[in-house]
């Protein structure tokens, strides 16, 4: 069954996943008038970019519909304290789990339901989140319908939505103090929200007494990182590599597609946060 097929089906919840990022956001576009009685959800992790924030408003003005924020019963300083003080990582991602996922499936409950996923049909090696639970039918729509980012792009220009500002900096929606982030990511985050900054580096800890490091980088603290000198380094690495994609390239490709191309760890994010 197609998903036309089960968009028709009035015996089930609708529901799209919003994170912010211009996947999910040109699926809520795309289907608007498409699944009548489509559900739009925003786990809010509360440590997310203003500018995911103001997105939403405006993505939320667009549809006429309202969006529904849900969030954990406790922060993510709870659970930090809860896991002993360790960052999460790729390998643990307690803060999807218990920040994203579990107020997800608390809010579905045990109703039947329709999970509209972004996943395009350029990135066929990349899994959405599809829930354990018996009742919960996971779709495709832009894959099985052939769209590719460059389809992406247009849904969000035309709608005059455009893409979240954050994408002049940063690749992915999601928390400021994302661990799938690049260090170049690291740096837009140091130039265009300080403060944040500091507060994902007030997180790190390094044991006086056995040296071990709780950084969300494995080999480099983000006190190292924002020395000018690291910075400047960075952004120099950078460069370079942006100039070996453009000869790739076509030369008005996007800096977003440039952001995606060069992602490190990009196929391993939590599709639930940065779809």
């Amino acid at each position: 069954m197609n998903w036309r097929e089960w968009a028709k089906k009035t015996d089930r919840r609708h529901i799209l996943a919003l994170s912010g990022g211009k996947d999910s956001s040109a699926m809520a576009v795309y289907l608007r008038d498409k699944v009548p009685n489509l559900e739009y959800v925003f786990c809010d992790t509360g440590v997310e970019l203003e500018e995911t924030y103001d997105y939403l408003k405006k993505l939320e003005s667009f549809l006429d519909m309202k969006i529904h924020t849900i969030s954990a019963a406790e922060g993510f300083d709870f659970y930090l304290k809860m896991f002993s003080g360790v960052l999460p990582d790729a390998n643990t991602r307690w803060c999807t789990r218990m920040l994203k996922l579990k107020p997800y499936e608390k809010f579905i409950g045990d109703d039947p339901v329709v999970s509209y996923v972004g996943i395009r049909a350029d990135e066929p090696h990349r899994q959405g989140y599809i829930s354990g639970k018996p009742g919960v039918t996971t779709v495709f729509p832009f894959a099985e319908d052939g769209l590719i980012k460059s389809d992406i792009y247009r849904i969000l220009e035309d709608c005059g939505l455009g893409l979240p500002s954050y994408y002049q900096w940063r690749s992915r929606s999601g928390c400021y103090f994302c661990f799938f982030q690049q260090k170049r990511e690291w740096v837009g985050l140091l130039e265009n929200h300080k403060d944040l900054f500091e507060l994902a580096q007030s997180y790190e800890k390094i044991d006086p007494d056995t040296g071990e490091r709780f950084t969300w980088m494995q080999d480099e603290s983000l006190e190292e990182l924002c020395r000018p000198e690291r910075v400047a380094a960075i952004k120099k690495e950078y460069e370079k590599r942006m100039r070996r994609e453009a000869q790739k390239f076509a030369s008005n490709q996007r800096l977003c597609d440039m952001w995606d191309g060069d992602a490190e760890g990009q196929e391993l994010a939590c599709l639930v946060c940065h779809i």
